[in-house]
């Protein structure tokens, strides 16, 4: 059974790349929280939290992987926030490069790599990062449930890239 023509392929690996850079791939609501709550939504490139009924923190707050892991520094779930940052590497290389194919195609489609294959790699590389990184904040003492939303569409995207029929 096919599940996507040849001739879609790249299209389907261009938005692939895309609707994965802006869908969450962690959602985490963490109660007890200095007499409150906090919800954690996880995009790739970034986070935003909600604090309710936290009196030292602000109601809403947005961090890149980078400076969310600088604040964790120290912290036993430090390691996961690195392995989010190199997951957020690994997919904007990702979305570069599908900007590059969809401007570029048939130039991109010339070249040594097929270009669908090397996405659904990124792709799935960036879900295995990601998952690791979920992994590791359920299992370093994280309060809450992480929900990894996008890590499945990642393995989801990836897989159906990796396995698409090119002839």
């Amino acid at each position: 059974m096919v599940w996507v023509r040849a001739e879609y392929a790249g299209a389907l690996a261009v938005v692939s790349t895309w609707i994965a850079a802006l869908v969450p791939w962690n959602i985490t609501y963490s109660t007890g929280v200095s007499g409150g709550s906090v919800l954690f939504v996880r995009f790739p490139f970034f986070q935003i939290r909600y604090a309710y009924g936290v009196p030292t923190a602000r109601g809403v707050s947005v961090s890149d992987p980078l400076s969310a892991t600088a604040f964790q520094a120290g912290q036993t779930i430090q390691a996961a926030y690195q392995v989010w940052s190199v997951g957020a590497l690994v997919l904007a290389l990702a979305v570069v490069f599908s900007f590059l194919y969809y401007r570029y195609e048939e130039r991109v489609e010339d070249g040594p790599v097929d270009p669908v294959r090397l996405l659904g790699g990124l792709l799935t590389l960036t879900g295995l990062l990601l998952a690791a990184s979920t992994y590791l904040l359920v299992t370093r003492g994280f309060p809450g449930l992480p929900l990894p939303v996008g890590v499945i569409l990642l393995f989801v995207f990836g897989g159906l890239l990796l396995t698409v029929d090119r002839t």
